[in-house]
């Protein structure tokens, strides 16, 4: 990391930068990809005027072969010729395309040291600082964080409860249902079931269902205890 622009409570929005990578050595690739996408265009510009300038050549020698002023195997060695300028054009046709894929595979991994919100949100955890090495594949190292923090999207938090499952009868998808926080016991908060999920806590006989608040409240913080009513109808 070279820089950090993110601090614990701030608010971001998505696509805002919010940190940077070391981009020396993808500056660097940057940089090769670039000239060798000239050269396979340099190259390909010299095959096209040699393709361009073998063809009247040999229309002409095949015009001649056709009224028997040439031999065959002059005019053969004229169309190998031809065939090999028009197969060299082709080839370094190729060449400009693969020089332009590795020139946007190298523009994309050097716009990735610029770290972008990937949708708007809170701040709730700066896991990086400057100078530290972050890899998300370094679980195990105690050398390099996995992150650089965490953004939640407060408007979209959902309380996931555990219902008996012998009352799952009585809920469903689209129900309403009232939430209460443990920190505000006396504010309802309405809400409403989006799903069952289909599968049973054997150690608890309990199914998790996904409730939603119908209205954002800046009182609702994540991990928070909660309390759901599941409202007939």
């Amino acid at each position: 990391m070279v820089e950090v622009l993110i601090e614990e409570g701030q608010r971001v929005e998505q696509g805002q930068v919010i940190a940077r990578l070391d981009p020396s050595a993808t500056t660097a690739e940057l940089a090769q990809a670039q000239a060798l996408l000239a050269q396979a265009q340099a190259d390909f510009d010299a095959a096209r005027i040699a393709a361009r300038d073998a063809e009247p050549i040999f229309r002409r020698n095949e015009q001649q072969h056709a009224r028997a002023l040439i031999s065959s195997q002059a005019f053969d060695t004229a169309k190998s010729t031809y065939d090999a300028t028009q197969a060299d054009l082709a080839v370094k046709a190729r060449a400009v395309d693969v020089a332009r894929a590795g020139l946007l595979v190298a523009e994309r991994n050097h716009d990735d040291t610029i770290i972008r919100a990937p949708f708007g949100g809170i701040v709730t955890v700066k896991a990086a600082q400057p100078g530290e090495i972050v890899s998300p594949l370094s679980a195990s190292s105690g050398f390099a964080r996995t992150g650089i923090g965490t953004i939640v999207d407060m408007d979209s938090m959902e309380v996931e409860v555990d219902v008996s499952e012998n009352f799952i009868a009585l809920v469903h998808p689209g129900q309403d249902a009232v939430v209460r926080l443990n920190a505000y016991p006396g504010v309802d908060m309405p809400a409403e079931t989006v799903a069952v999920i289909p599968a049973v806590d054997r150690s608890k006989a309990t199914v998790r269902i996904r409730v939603r608040f119908k209205q954002p409240d800046p009182r609702i913080l994540p991990d928070m205890g909660v309390k759901v009513t599941f409202l007939n109808g």
